[in-house]
């Protein structure tokens, strides 16, 4: 009988745990390939698809908005599927939410119906939490020296097709063109193709399950005795009494927020200042290379320097950015080294972070206690995205970047609590 359906499973001997580990990341890498195609062209035409249905450069905002907002509203009914029947189902249906989501933008941008467009970015935010998700599945079955090492790859994967998508903005404008659609819509098209995808690779690939198998064969899902269900409060309260957990979700929404708010307006401070689409095209692609590319190197950072050490200097890099950002100006280049410096930061926090949540907590608790975490993250980005628009028109982007540099503070108090007592869990 199959491994991902028998409910009866023993426990598996090192060498295959091994191997399933090996499968998984493989098959979580495959999907945030061709569903960071999707993210990545999205982020590039969002805010310009918004601003030209909207008419105003404060409602522009909300295409980022309402995908954070989307991300954190799917995420913990993907993170509970996925702690009653396994990582498998719960990623392969955020992923056809989110192209589901590609398909009612398009509609809503020939229709020129805005708020149509708002819930459509809503349901692509659900293709947004399954990318962030797909990272604690690489950690279900990690060893602990490596925990940090295998969710940074799957993080990395991401890389491939979250830089590709801004710069494919020609292709799928051609791509539109042909189909009769705007030129705009031409990454939307990518975007519902990648969380297509994406969705026929999990569901095709990730078996066994990792959570199945990490978990206590009387709590796993699809057999044994039913975990006790838990709300979000009883998530919150295991967080609250363990301090390298509050201090790891602390430290993602942090990154988060600051990432959301600064990336959010960016293409269109650029945009206002005379900058070519493609200009605008390359700048987010070189910042999600950022978000990405370093992440093998941050996850061999973490499992090597400790968690602690390099969320920090996530956080002092995060600082750095937002002060190259803020004194930028007009200058592309330098807006582009510090949406760089921004990625990486972000980076930095959310692999060492993710670890460090995954080991803070029994595995039978981590779903919804990350997905707990990627709720509270993504209202961050939310609230971000919301008043990003307003932000920048009130005080600039300078005034945009130093606002965003306040959210780092809590994490160094935190951080300091963590280190004056180690032992604590």
């Amino acid at each position: 009988m199959s491994t991902q359906t028998s409910p009866h499973r023993s426990a598996l001997p090192a060498e295959g745990r091994a191997r399933v580990q090996r499968r998984t990341v493989a098959a979580l890498m495959l999907a945030q390939v061709v569903g960071g195609l999707g993210m990545g062209a999205m982020l590039a035409v969002g805010a310009l698809i918004a601003l030209d249905l909207s008419g105003s450069r404060a409602w522009s905002g909300m295409a980022t908005t309402m995908i954070t907002l989307g991300a954190a509203v799917f995420a913990l009914p993907l993170a509970s599927l996925a702690a009653r029947r396994g990582r498998r189902p719960g990623l392969a249906l955020g992923w056809v939410l989110g192209a589901l989501g590609g398909l009612v933008v398009i509609g809503a941008a020939v229709a020129g119906w805005f708020p149509l467009f708002l819930a459509g970015m809503v349901l692509i935010g659900a293709g947004t939490a399954t990318n962030l998700q797909a990272r604690h599945a690489a950690a279900d079955l990690a060893e602990e020296d490596t925990r940090a090492r295998d969710l940074s790859l799957v993080v990395w994967a991401t890389t491939v097709g979250s830089v590709a998508g801004p710069n494919l903005i020609g292709v799928g404008g051609g791509l539109a063109a042909g189909l009769g659609l705007p030129e705009l819509l031409g990454p939307v098209l990518l975007t519902t193709a990648g969380f297509a995808l994406g969705a026929a690779a999990t569901f095709a690939l990730l078996r066994p399950d990792p959570l199945v198998i990490a978990s206590p064969p009387d709590r796993r899902p699809e057999g044994g005795r039913s975990a006790p269900r838990r709300s979000p409060l009883d998530a919150l309260r295991t967080v609250a009494r363990r301090p390298r957990a509050l201090l790891a979700i602390t430290a993602i929404v942090s990154a988060h927020t600051v990432m959301v708010g600064v990336m959010t307006m960016t293409p269109v401070h650029m945009s206002a200042h005379g900058a070519a689409l493609t200009a605008v095209g390359l700048t987010i692609s070189l910042h999600i290379l950022g978000m990405y590319a370093f992440s093998p190197l941050v996850g061999w950072l973490a499992d090597r320097l400790g968690r602690v050490p390099v969320l920090l200097a996530g956080q002092a890099v995060l600082l750095v950015s937002v002060a190259f950002s803020a004194g930028a100006g007009h200058d592309e280049v330098l807006v582009t080294v510090g949406l760089v410096l921004l990625g990486l930061g972000w980076s930095l926090c959310l692999v060492s972070g993710s670890a460090l949540l995954a080991e803070s907590v029994p595995a039978e608790e981590r779903p919804r206690v990350q997905g707990v975490g990627d709720l509270v993250m993504n209202l961050g980005g939310a609230c971000a995205g919301a008043l990003s628009g307003v932000a920048l028109s009130l005080t600039g982007f300078a005034g945009l970047n130093l606002f965003a540099a306040l959210f780092t503070v809590p994490v160094f108090v935190l951080a300091a609590r963590v280190l004056r007592n180690p032992t604590q869990a």
